[in-house]
């Protein structure tokens, strides 16, 4: 054997050694920050006792089904969202449907200890192949985009017929929010339509116009197909509201459906226009909800059990699930950090197993 070929294979061998420490060390720190989240949002919560509390006295036989019902709606909020995300990607590369489930669980994971559930994209990007990196995290762009359409608008509704029942305001400035309200949701619509109006915008940027390839796949989205991408946001919507309504009714609060779905529809809105870190928000967002709640009952620990009950089975559990794929990843492939290149195109069509 030449010399020159065993110094390229000592030093191959030695980077990829150093590549597993790597590994290692990020997925020990991921374990770490999700532990800490963990720890911060449920067994440091002041009342998570009364919480608990709260499910063991509403607990009867006869009601056990809702939570049943509400947990088996949990696979069906995420499958909804995978299809919608490999509808978008396979513009870009196909990813089997499982194997993207485990990126979209990676990223809820991910989503648990970063600011505004940016995680999200990190999970997606860990299951397709490096090059395609930048690419994909612009076709999850525009599902969350489709899904802020779908709650902004919902949300909107809800907040006025809240304001109707709930607050007085004066008729001229009721009806002028309902206008503005009409025309914020139509240009949404028409900017989530025309996201390809996005490429020239960013062509006239300098510090980017050298990567607008990166968003040429903004192009490949048929009018039919964003439809198509937009009803599945309609239904995930439904389905996390119906869960939420299910929890609601288990802890006792007496609502009508209709009540309801207008009053999980404002608190929505109103929950999204908190861009904090999940330590924060979820404190931010209780408060949202024992506000809004408070319309229709005194009882707090019942309206913070129903939001935190919704938190824990569409994050945590689902986060809980990603972590385990997380550990099982070759993260440094997965972005392209490999001492082999060619060889890391290939190993990273199954990142995780």
């Amino acid at each position: 054997m030449k010399v020159a070929e065993i110094i390229k294979r000592t030093l191959l061998g030695k980077q990829l050694f150093q590549n597993k420490k790597i590994n290692w060390f990020l997925k020990l720190l991921i374990v770490v920050l999700l532990c800490w989240a963990l720890y911060v949002q449920i067994f440091a919560k002041e009342n998570i006792n009364e919480i608990w509390n709260s499910f063991k006295e509403n607990v009867r036989l006869d009601n056990l089904w809702i939570v049943f019902l509400a947990l088996f709606l949990m696979p069906v909020n995420w499958f909804l969202e995978t299809k919608k995300w490999t509808l978008l990607v396979h513009h870009i590369e196909e990813v089997p449907f499982f194997l993207a489930l485990k990126g979209v669980f990676a990223g809820v994971a991910l989503s648990l200890f970063t600011p505004n559930r940016v995680g999200e994209f990190g999970g997606r990007i860990l299951v397709v192949k490096p090059e395609n990196n930048v690419k994909t995290v612009v076709a999850t762009l525009v599902g969350s985009l489709s899904q802020l359409v779908v709650l902004l608008s919902m949300g909107s509704i809800g907040l006025i017929g809240f304001i109707y029942l709930h607050l007085q305001m004066d008729a001229i400035a009721f009806y002028g929010f309902i206008f503005l309200t009409f025309v914020m949701n139509l240009m949404l619509f028409m900017s989530y339509f025309n996201v390809d109006l996005a490429i020239p915008l960013v062509k006239k940027i300098p510090y980017l116009k050298n990567r607008v390839h990166h968003i040429l796949v903004l192009n490949q989205y048929a009018t039919k197909e964003l439809f198509t991408v937009l009803g599945l946001s309609f239904a995930r919507y439904l389905t996390y509201s119906m869960q939420y309504f299910l929890l609601i009714w288990f802890f006792g609060i007496d609502v009508t459906f209709i009540q309801s779905m207008l009053t999980i529809s404002a608190i929505f809105l109103l929950q999204t226009s908190i861009p904090l870190p999940p330590i924060m928000g979820l404190l931010a967002r209780g408060e949202i909800a024992w506000y809004v709640w408070g319309f229709y009952t005194a009882n707090e620990i019942a309206i913070l059990s129903s939001t935190f009950g919704l938190w824990l089975i569409n994050v945590i559990l689902p986060g809980l699930v990603g972590l385990v794929f997380i550990i099982n990843i070759n993260i440094l492939s997965s972005l392209g950090y490999n001492a082999e290149k060619k060889d890391s195109v290939d190993k990273t069509r199954e990142p995780i197993h």
